[in-house]
Formats: C-alpha cells, sequence, structure tokens
C-alpha cells in the first residue's frame, strides 16, 4: 500500500461517519479507476464501506455526445456526462439527510443504451467513492467532502491511452484534439489542480506522490 492511498484514507476516516462524498480527478489515462478502486480497498481494510460509482456510467447518449462534431474539444467538454441524472441518482441519495437509495448507472457506452436499474440502498456510514473526468467543474465541485486530482502529463496520458484503447501516442496528434483540447477547455476554466483537496503527482501508478494535501 502506498503512503498516498494511506494518506488519503486517512483523510477520509477523518471526515467522520456520516457517508462522506469522494472524488477522484483527472484526464483521460492518468490512473483514476486503479487509484479510486485502490483507495476503496484501504478504506474497506479499515471497516468501513464504500460505493464506488464512475461518472462513466453517466455519458450521454451518442447522439448528444457528438451533437457538435465528433472531433469537437467543446463537444467533449460540455456534452459527455449527463449531470442531471448523476446528480439525481447519486449525488442527492447521498447528500446529508439522502435517502442512501442510489442507481449506479444510466448508460451503457458500449451499446449507448440508456439504463434505468433497479436502486440499491447503502449503509448510512458508506463512502461514496466517484471517479470520473471533469469532477471540479460549476455542475459538482460543491458537492465533495474530500476531492483528489492526479496530475499527469498529458505525454504521459497519451501513451497510457495507446496502449489501452489504440489511440495515437502524441497528444497533439489530430486524432486526440476532441479529448487533450477538451480537457484544456477544463483546466482553464475550472483549475482543477487548485480545487482538489488532495494533489497527487501519478506519473508512477506504483508510487503515487503527494504534491499538496
Amino acid at each position: 500500500m502506498s503512503a498516498a492511498l494511506a494518506h488519503v484514507a486517512a483523510r477520509i476516516l477523518a471526515l467522520g461517519d456520516t457517508g462522506p462524498r469522494i472524488a477522484v480527478d483527472g484526464v483521460d489515462g492518468s490512473g483514476k479507476t486503479t487509484f479510486a478502486d485502490r483507495l476503496a480497498e484501504r478504506v474497506r481494510s479499515l471497516g468501513r464501506p464504500v460505493v464506488r460509482i464512475s461518472l462513466d456510467d453517466f455519458h450521454h447518449v451518442r447522439a448528444i455526445r457528438h451533437r457538435r462534431g465528433r472531433d469537437s474539444p467543446d463537444g467533449f467538454w460540455l456534452d459527455s456526462y449527463d449531470y442531471e441524472r448523476f446528480h439525481r441518482d447519486v449525488l442527492a441519495p447521498f447528500a446529508p439527510g439522502g435517502s442512501r437509495r442510489y442507481r449506479p448507472a444510466a448508460h451503457d457506452l458500449t451499446t449507448d443504451a440508456v439504463l434505468d436499474p433497479e436502486p440499491r440502498t447503502a449503509e448510512p456510514t458508506a463512502v461514496l467513492l466517484v471517479d470520473g473526468l471533469f469532477l471540479h467543474r460549476p455542475e459538482l465541485v460543491t458537492a465533495w467532502d474530500l476531492s483528489v486530482f492526479l496530475d499527469v502529463p498529458f505525454e504521459v496520458t497519451a501513451l497510457r491511452m495507446s496502449l489501452r484503447d489504440g489511440t495515437p501516442p502524441d497528444p497533439d496528434h489530430p486524432g486526440m484534439r476532441r479529448y487533450v483540447a477538451g480537457q484544456r477547455i477544463y483546466f482553464r476554466a475550472c483549475s482543477p489542480q487548485s480545487q482538489a483537496t488532495i494533489l497527487i503527482d501519478n506519473q508512477d501508478f506504483t508510487t503515487p506522490r503527494i504534491i499538496r494535501g
């Protein structure tokens, strides 16, 4: 277990047992899912239940995501996610006084199907741990009791994505424009590195390093 994961887990437990909402943010390929899964394991090992949610399960359907063009950075930034569903199905149930009855997904990215699964009920003390892009944008930033941003250069994340998804390894390649330029819009608009409670250098998956927090 890395010192960074242990530190973040301790910070989460220090928030108390009222079921805090935690965000793990970062660009595509920064390691959000892996970090959040390992963090969930650590928190559970310390005796707290965890509900793991990925914002990737709350995409808009393809027709909305691509309505500004398949290569549009603005479309990636503005149209990727269904924040209304995410608020209704996840954030509101886990808010103070919320029902704790949540739905873990609203969309299947592979089939483009809209989903409406049966609600699940979280334990009162369960930690909500969400990974995803753009988690410090105005629609979401005030929801978190603690947030993490994984800071990794685009040169590193593009190479990771090329190995994972077969995309171009050069972040300046035209085929990467939608994603890289869209995330640069996010940086300019929201400064997530500054807004995050904890900033972590995650260039090395095996040894994440706390920069701030």
